[in-house]
């Protein structure tokens, strides 16, 4: 059961296909996109350097204030799926930038055996907290259905993830900010890749009324599809109350994503990983290290819209020279395991009875 289909057209630089939205090729066939990061190429490195030296620079002012008597009992809490880029992200803001961490997994009931394994290695390792929370199952998976049949997102938002693992990150997101609040931890530390998620916002100052909009944002595209089951996952309003509270004592609360403006690379990753006794699972498709739904839902998003949803994050990384073309296309067009497919739906069917 392949995951993508090598009968389109793609750019000649990256891996996108003529089927992705608001793509173009000139004439040498090469997209839009890749013309738009070539004109910008030159100063990237720099680009990078300069998020690296903010992310330093905030740092610098939090450690002043804790070193005056304001510490949180965490400085971080980290989304941490199990996968190779969240293990590279936790072991990077503990062992490089010395910050006491709390990993943070929200188990969606598909979590490869092997990954949960990893996140016992990895946080004992790296002697770090961790909470695992495992939401109602039975209303989770029939959000996911729902997100399947449905498909709430705009296709802008679908670009990048398919819309059942839009719902999952949406509500994972929302629950480790909802962690962050509560135990008034500073910074919100997530292992997007560098093809996922934009330089631009890899070091953002989080407002109250940002997660305002961001909740409701949110509620808009979920309430419809979870009804009241949503609720737990949101931040309530004495979250909310706090938040105004802490913003004016000059709290910090910032959103980072290392990944985005440091060295990156699939092998450096995986030794990295490997040297905190992170293992590979054997049972996930060719784009996730750690969830078993993730085919499945590869598989939905291509035949509703006709490109893989991991296009968009692989020509990325392809273009910033992370991967080879060749290495991106076979990630994309790698088989998936029908079995697991077929796992995966029998278990969203039953949730829906």
């Amino acid at each position: 059961m392949n995951a993508a289909s090598t009968s389109h057209t793609l750019c000649t630089r990256c891996v996108l296909p003529d089927t992705f939205p608001g793509i173009r090729f000139n004439g040498d066939g090469v997209c839009n996109y890749c013309e738009g990061f070539l004109r910008g190429a030159g100063g990237h490195e720099q680009t990078k350097e300069r998020y690296r030296q903010k992310f330093l620079d905030i740092l610098g002012r939090y450690r002043d204030r804790a070193a005056s008597g304001q510490a949180a009992p965490f400085d971080a809490v980290v989304a941490y799926s199990g996968g190779k880029d969240s293990t590279y992200t936790l072991g990077l803001l503990v062992r490089t930038y010395r910050l006491k961490v709390l990993s943070f997994t929200f188990d969606n009931g598909f979590l490869s055996e092997r990954a949960l394994k990893n996140i016992r290695t990895v946080t004992d390792t790296l002697g770090v907290s961790h909470v695992m929370y495992r939401p109602d199952q039975r209303s989770l998976h029939r959000a996911f259905s729902a997100s399947i049949r449905t498909n709430p997102y705009p296709l802008k938002t679908l670009e990048r993830a398919s819309a059942l693992c839009n719902t999952c990150m949406y509500l994972a997101k929302s629950c480790v900010l909802k962690a962050a609040v509560e135990g008034g931890i500073p910074f919100v530390a997530y292992g997007w890749s560098p093809g996922q998620a934009p330089l631009a916002s890899s070091v953002l100052r989080l407002n109250p009324a940002m997660i305002r909009k961001m909740q409701g944002a949110v509620a808009d595209v979920l309430g419809p599809v979870m009804e009241e089951a949503l609720g737990p996952y949101l931040l309530g309003g004495r979250h909310l109350d706090l938040l105004e509270q802490e913003a004016k004592r000059g709290a910090f609360l910032y959103m980072v994503n290392p990944l985005a403006f440091h060295d990156y690379g699939e092998s450096r990753v995986l030794d990295e990983a490997g040297s905190l006794g992170w293992e590979a699972p054997d049972d996930t498709d060719a784009n996730s290290t750690n969830c078993l739904i993730n085919g499945y839902a590869n598989l939905a998003h291509l035949a509703s819209h006709g490109f893989h949803p991991y296009a968009f994050e692989i020509a990325g990384l392809v273009r910033n020279g992370h991967m080879t073309r060749d290495e991106g296309l076979k990630k994309l067009d790698a088989p998936v395991d029908a079995g697991i497919v077929d796992s995966v739906k029998k278990r969203l069917a039953t949730a829906d009875k």
